[in-house]
């Protein structure tokens, strides 16, 4: 396995509104990631997406040929994802497998995918969305710093 990293780390100020990356963020204990419209006290306080899904998915929509923008380009936290990851599929995890982000903030992997709500930008211009089948969401066990090139450690996994 390669190292898996935090690509992009991306917030935004109210909901239904584009994620703004960042080169550093706070991961608050039982909220999410500090500023963000989506903290909360529910079990999906951060959201995660891999750069290789993305890639992916760029793929398949240029073979389809399915964008109505010939300089649609989908990036790191273009689908409203919290942290975008590097070098390992998440979603081959089970839930409750505990990730350490950085040098000391924990979250546990709470729920794949989600319902894409009507004003998805991303399915409005190709027709569809990977969040719903390839997001994940967590909670923050343990709050720290994290920055863009923190590694991602599994920590543990559920049995």
């Amino acid at each position: 396995m390669g190292k898996i990293r935090i690509i992009s780390i991306n917030r935004s100020d109210k909901k239904g509104t584009v994620k703004k990356p960042m080169r550093q963020a706070i991961l608050r204990r039982n909220w999410g990631l500090v500023g963000d419209a989506h903290g909360g006290l529910s079990r999906r306080q951060v959201s995660l997406l891999g750069i290789e899904n993305i890639r992916k998915f760029m793929v398949r929509i240029a073979k389809l040929k399915r964008c109505k923008s010939a300089k649609f380009k989908i990036g790191p936290g273009d689908f409203a994802e919290n942290i975008t990851t590097g070098g390992f599929d998440l979603n081959s995890l089970p839930m409750g497998t505990k990730l350490k982000l950085g040098n000391r903030a924990v979250i546990e992997i709470t729920q794949r995918g989600k319902a894409c709500h009507t004003k998805c930008e991303i399915r409005k211009l190709v027709g569809n969305c990977i969040m719903p089948k390839e997001g994940l969401f967590a909670r923050v066990i343990s709050g720290g710093k994290i920055k863009v090139g923190d590694p991602i450690e599994i920590e543990r996994e559920s049995l």
